[in-house]
C-alpha cells in the first residue's frame, strides 16, 4: 500500500531525504537532505514528484505520442533526424494542457511558499531533477534545464512543464539510448526554491579534482549568476583550502569584466562589472573559509566526495548552498565494443588459394575481413554499418563517425599522410590507401556486398574471407594460462608523447607508456559529436552546445591521461570541411586551394569568425577551471605571421587564457615563416610542435595528397632537416620547447635519431607506435652516450646547419 508521499504531486524540502531519489531525483532529494537533516543554509522550497510527471504524461496522452516518435527514429547517429524528433516531442509536452489538479497543486505550493517567506509572488529558481524507475541512483546530472528569476504561479506551472520537456533534449535522449535505458523509466522532478539574488556565485568541490587530493577543498567564484561559470564566459576566482588547517593555500584572481544579472521584471541580462571591481577578489577570505566549512560538513554527512554550488545574496550578504551532489567527474562509462567480420562461412578460402583483388599502400597495419560498402558520395556515409569494409575515393574529417565503425578502410587515392591514413593509424583500424597508384581503383573493383579480406600490413585486399590469414593474425594467447610478464620501458630524456583525436579511445590508450598527449585534434569532436557549424549554432541561439560538447570530449582525454600533460590543437578545418558541417554553406567561402586558404590562426581574429573562436576558448576554460583538469594546454595551428601570433594570443588573454607556469600555449611549426622567424615567434608562445607533413609539403612545394608528385614528398629531405635543426636551436635560445607530431618519426626510425641528435624535447606519435618509439628513443639516447664516451661512434658527414 502506497504512503501519502508516494501519491503526492508536491513535497516540501523538509519532507525529503537523500534516499528519496526515486521520488524526486538526485537534485531535489539532496536539497531536501540538507534542509531536513543538516545545518547549512539552503533556500527553501518544494519539489514536484516523479509521480506528478508520470501522471502528466499519462493524463495528457503525450506518453503514447512520445513513444511512437521515439520508435520512429531510424538512426540515433543521424543528428538531423534526432534533433527533428526531439523538437517534436518537446513541443508536444510544452503545448499539452496540464491536468487541472496537478496545476492547482503546484500553484497552491507556490502560494504557501509565499506565505512561509512572507513575500507576495516571490522570485524562484526552478531546477530540473531527473530520476529513473528501478535505478534510484540514475539522476542524469547536467542534461536537463534550470530556470532562474521566475515569478507568479502561472509562470511557475509553465516552467515546470518546460522542465518536463527538457528530458527530451537531443543530448539526453541520445545518452539514454546509448546507455540502453528505456525512456519510459525516466521521470522528472522540478525543484522550486527561493531565488537568491546573487551578487556572486560559484562551484565547490570537497576534493581537488585536478589531482584527486582529498585533503583540499576547491572553490571557484564569479560575480553575478553562476551560469557564466558553466558556459565558461568568465574565468572564476580560484581558491584551494586545506581541510585540516582551514587556511587558503592557493588563490588565483583573474580580471572579470562581465556578469550575468537578474532583471527586476524577471529574466536575466549581461552587464559590465564596474571597472573598480574588475580586478578585486569576488569573495572575502572569511566568506571563502565559511564556504569551506559548509563543504566539510556536507562531505562528512554524505560520506563521499561532493560537488556543490553556492550563491551570495545581494540584499543580505548571506551565503546560500543551492545544490549538492556526489562528485562524478572521475567516473568512467562503459564503452561499446567494436565488432569485426560480418562475412559468412560460405565465402571462406585458404590463403594459398586466395585471389588478390587490389594492392595499395599500407597506411595502418592489421588484417580484417568483412562485407564491402562502397561510398562515392559523402552524403551516403550515414548508411555505413558497423563491421563493414569502407571502400571509397578518399576520406575527410566529416567521415570519422563512419570510419570508427569500419572493420577496415580501402581508398583509391592518398598517401601515408592523408586523412584516412592518419585517422586509421590512430584508431588502429587496418587501412590501405592509394590503390589507384598501384594500378587498380578499389571503387572500380568492388561493389557493395562483396566479401573481402584486407591485409593492410602488406597492402593487399583479397577476395573472400581468408581464414588462414585471419587466424595467423589473431592475438597470441599465453600458453597454459601463464601470466605474461608486464612490459618494461627504459626511461628516456626525450619524452615520447601520443597523438589522439577520438576521446572515446583515451581510456583505452591511457595505459600506454606515453608521457602525455602531444597532439589532440579538435576536428574529431566537431565531426563526431557536434556536426553543426559554430556560427550557425550562435545564430540559432545555442552557443552553449559548442562549449559543452567540446569540453566533454576534451575532458575525457585530459582525465584519462592526468596528471600527464596534454596539448589540444585548436580547430584547423579548411573552408570545404567547415562547409560540410550543418549550416556551414552560409559562412564558408569557396576557395580554389583551401589547404592554403582561410584556416588556422587566420580565422581566429577575423571579425567574421572570432565569436566562434571564443567558444573554443570557453570550452578550454571550462575543462581547466570547472573540471579542474589543469594538465590541458593548447596549440595554435597554421600561423603565417608574427602579427597573427600576437593577435591570437591577445584574444586568448582577453578571454582569460593567459600563459603561465601551469598553462602553456604552443604553436604548430608547419610553414617556412615559422622557422625563419622563430626568434620573433618566441615572444608569443611557450614552444613549437613540428607538423612535418605540412612543413615538408611547403618547403618542397609538393602537395602531399597528390598521387602524381607523392614520390617527391619526403620529410627526410635535407631542406626539411635543416629547417628543423634551425628551429630547435632558435627555440632553445629563449627557453622554448620543440616537439614533432608529424608522421616521420613513426615511418623512419633513423629520423628519430636525427631529431634526438638535434636536441628535440618531445616526439609525439600515433598510439600504435608509442611502444616502438619509446624503445627507439631509449636505444638512440644510449648510442649517443656510448659514442660520446668512446669517441668511436659512426659519424654523420651531413651539414645540417644553414648559417
Amino acid at each position: 500500500m502506497m504512503s501519502n508521499r508516494d501519491t503526492a504531486n508536491v513535497l516540501w524540502f523538509d519532507e525529503l531525504h537523500r534516499e528519496d531519489v526515486n521520488l524526486v531525483g538526485g537534485k531535489s532529494s539532496s536539497l531536501g537532505e540538507m534542509t531536513s537533516s543538516m545545518k547549512v543554509p539552503v533556500p527553501y522550497g518544494f519539489a514536484t514528484t516523479a509521480r506528478a510527471y508520470r501522471y502528466f504524461m499519462q493524463e495528457t496522452g503525450v506518453n503514447d505520442q512520445v513513444n511512437a516518435l521515439l520508435e520512429g527514429i531510424k538512426d540515433y547517429e543521424d543528428s538531423d533526424e534526432l534533433h527533428t524528433t526531439c523538437e517534436k516531442i518537446r513541443n508536444l509536452i510544452v503545448s499539452a494542457k496540464m491536468p487541472d489538479d496537478l496545476a492547482q497543486n503546484i500553484k497552491q505550493a507556490y502560494a504557501d511558499l509565499a506565505k512561509k517567506m512572507d513575500q507576495k509572488d516571490p522570485f524562484v529558481a526552478i531546477r530540473s531533477s531527473a530520476t529513473a524507475e528501478d535505478l534510484p541512483n540514475a539522476s542524469f546530472a547536467g542534461q536537463q534545464e534550470s530556470y532562474l528569476n521566475i515569478k507568479g504561479a502561472a509562470d511557475v506551472v509553465n516552467r515546470v512543464q518546460e522542465c518536463y520537456s527538457s528530458l527530451f533534449t537531443d543530448r539526453a535522449t541520445y545518452y539514454r539510448h546509448k546507455q540502453h535505458f528505456p525512456h519510459e523509466k525516466v521521470a522528472l522532478s522540478a525543484a522550486v526554491q527561493m531565488m537568491v539574488f546573487s551578487k556572486a556565485s560559484g562551484i565547490m568541490f570537497s576534493v581537488n579534482v585536478a589531482n584527486g587530493d582529498d585533503s583540499k577543498i576547491v572553490i571557484d567564484t564569479i560575480r553575478g549568476l553562476g551560469e557564466y561559470i558553466v558556459l565558461g564566459k568568465v574565468t572564476p576566482n580560484h581558491f584551494v583550502i586545506d581541510k585540516d588547517s582551514m587556511k587558503i593555500v592557493e588563490r588565483s584572481v583573474v580580471k572579470q569584466t562581465i556578469q550575468l544579472a537578474r532583471e527586476a521584471t524577471g529574466g536575466t541580462k549581461e552587464i559590465a562589472v564596474p571597472e573598480a571591481e574588475q580586478d578585486q577578489q569576488v569573495l572575502t577570505d572569511d566568506q571563502v573559509i565559511e564556504l569551506a566549512g559548509y563543504v566539510k560538513a556536507i562531505e562528512k554527512h554524505y560520506g563521499c566526495y561532493m560537488d556543490m554550488e553556492f550563491a551570495l545574496d545581494t540584499n543580505t550578504n548571506r551565503l546560500w548552498i543551492v545544490q549538492a551532489r556526489p562528485e562524478t567527474v572521475w567516473s568512467q562509462r562503459n564503452k561499446d565494443k567494436q565488432g569485426h567480420s560480418t562475412a559468412g562461412d560460405d565465402s571462406v578460402v585458404q590463403e594459398a588459394d586466395a585471389k588478390i583483388a587490389v594492392r595499395g599502400l599500407s597506411a595502418s597495419p592489421g588484417v580484417a575481413s568483412g562485407v564491402v560498402h562502397v561510398i562515392d558520395n559523402p552524403e551516403d556515409i550515414d548508411q555505413f554499418k558497423k563491421g563493414e569494409v569502407l571502400v571509397t575515393l578518399m576520406t575527410s574529417p566529416d567521415w570519422v563517425p563512419a570510419m570508427k565503425k569500419a572493420a577496415a578502410i580501402v581508398t583509391n587515392n592518398g598517401g601515408m599522410t592523408c586523412h584516412a591514413a592518419i585517422v586509421s593509424r590512430e584508431m588502429q583500424i587496418p587501412c590501405i590507401v592509394g590503390t589507384k597508384s598501384k594500378g587498380t581503383a578499389a571503387t572500380d573493383t568492388f561493389k557493395t556486398g562483396d566479401v573481402v579480406t584486407v591485409d593492410a600490413t602488406n597492402g593487399i585486399v583479397y577476395e573472400g574471407k581468408v581464414a588462414s590469414l585471419l587466424k595467423k593474425n589473431e592475438p597470441a594467447q599465453a600458453a597454459g594460462g601463464q601470466v605474461v610478464a608486464a612490459e618494461t620501458f627504459a626511461p628516456t630524456a626525450t619524452r615520447v608523447m601520443m597523438n589522439l583525436g577520438d576521446p572515446d579511445l583515451a581510456e583505452k590508450y591511457s595505459t600506454l607508456p606515453a608521457d602525455g598527449i602531444g597532439l589532440m585534434r579538435e576536428e574529431f569532436l566537431w565531426t563526431t559529436f557536434i556536426h553543426e557549424h559554430p556560427l550557425y549554432l550562435i545564430e540559432q541561439g545555442h552557443p552553449e552546445k559548442v562549449v559543452n560538447m567540446l569540453a566533454d570530449g576534451i575532458s575525457k582525454v585530459a582525465r584519462a591521461m592526468a596528471p600527464r600533460p596534454m596539448v589540444l590543437r585548436l580547430s584547423d578545418f579548411k573552408s570545404s570541411e567547415y562547409r560540410n558541417l550543418k549550416g556551414g554553406e552560409k559562412y564558408e567561402p569557396h576557395e580554389p586551394a583551401d589547404l592554403l586558404g582561410w584556416r588556422g590562426a587566420s580565422r581566429y581574429y577575423d571579425p567574421k569568425y572570432v565569436e566562434a573562436f571564443k567558444l573554443e576558448l570557453a570550452a578550454v576554460k571550462k575543462v581547466r577551471n570547472e573540471f579542474g583538469l589543469k594538465n590541458l594546454n593548447v596549440m595554435i595551428p597554421f600561423v603565417r605571421t608574427v602579427d597573427e601570433a600576437r593577435k591570437v594570443t591577445d584574444i586568448m588573454a582577453h578571454e582569460g587564457l593567459v600563459r603561465n607556469a601551469d598553462f602553456k600555449v604552443y604553436m604548430m611549426a608547419e610553414i617556412p615563416s615559422n622557422i625563419i622567424l622563430a626568434d620573433k615567434f618566441n615572444e608569443f608562445v611557450d614552444g613549437y610542435s613540428i607538423g612535418s607533413n605540412d612543413l615538408a609539403m611547403l618547403i618542397l612545394g609538393c602537395d602531399r595528397n597528390n598521387d602524381t608528385v607523392a614520390r617527391l614528398f619526403d620529410e627526410r629531405n635535407l631542406a626539411v632537416k635543416r629547417a628543423i635543426k634551425h628551429l630547435i636551436k632558435t627555440a632553445h635560445k629563449d627557453g622554448k620547447t620543440v616537439s614533432i607530431c608529424g608522421q616521420a618519426p613513426s615511418e623512419y626510425p633513423e629520423f628519430t635519431n636525427f631529431l634526438i641528435q638535434c636536441g628535440i624535447d618531445y616526439v609525439s606519435v600515433n598510439p600504435d607506435m608509442v611502444k616502438q618509439t619509446k624503445r627507439n628513443v631509449a636505444h638512440f639516447e644510449q648510442r649517443i652516450l656510448l659514442d660520446k664516451a668512446t669517441g668511436r661512434g659512426l659519424q654523420d658527414p651531413t651539414d645540417y646547419d644553414w648559417e
